[in-house]
């Protein structure tokens, strides 16, 4: 994994699902019951298998998959995970599945779609967009930024372990 700073926003590129998938699991080091972390990016982008790896770092009962036509998965785990996929919603179907609610409970409510949240929901979390590179298949590349103070305090973490790894 290759990893960047540019001013506050921290870019990594993964070059394999499975490096994808570590990238989530090393945000569970960092994560609190309340937290958010929204995920931006086309189809195929990576989204899900970086939630899979927030799962498995949660040591989640189920392993995480799209949550498509359900819209919504919860998982039990460390603490909960709320996987949330809003691309078939409209901003007046996200109060009659509970959006706000859902984002009030003491869990880690992660967002792929998050583009379709109300700023107002999306003000402190973690932002991280995904690209596939058309030139290379499994190769991803993620932006990732802090928004409000939980945010900051996760991607804190992350960019000491990243720092950590390039002194030694």
């Amino acid at each position: 994994m290759l990893v960047s700073r540019v001013n506050e926003e921290y870019c990594c590129t993964t070059s394999s699902a499975a490096e994808t998938r570590c990238l989530g699991r090393a945000l569970t080091a960092r994560v609190c019951p309340g937290d958010l972390i929204c995920l931006r990016g086309k189809l195929g982008a990576g989204k899900t298998t970086l939630i899979q790896g927030l799962a498995e770092g949660l040591e989640t009962t189920e392993p995480a998959t799209s949550p498509g036509f359900t819209l919504i998965h919860q998982h039990e785990g460390r603490f909960p995970l709320y996987h949330l996929d809003l691309y078939r919603l409209g901003p007046a179907d996200l109060a009659e599945i509970g959006v706000e609610e859902i984002m009030a409970c003491e869990a880690v409510v992660a967002v792929e779609w998050s583009e379709r949240l109300p700023a107002a929901l999306c003000s402190d979390g973690l932002d991280i967009e995904m690209e596939f590179d058309s030139a290379a298949d499994e190769t991803r590349h993620l932006r990732l930024r802090a928004r409000g103070p939980r945010g900051e305090r996760i991607l804190a973490g992350l960019r000491e372990e990243w720092d950590a790894r390039t002194r030694d």
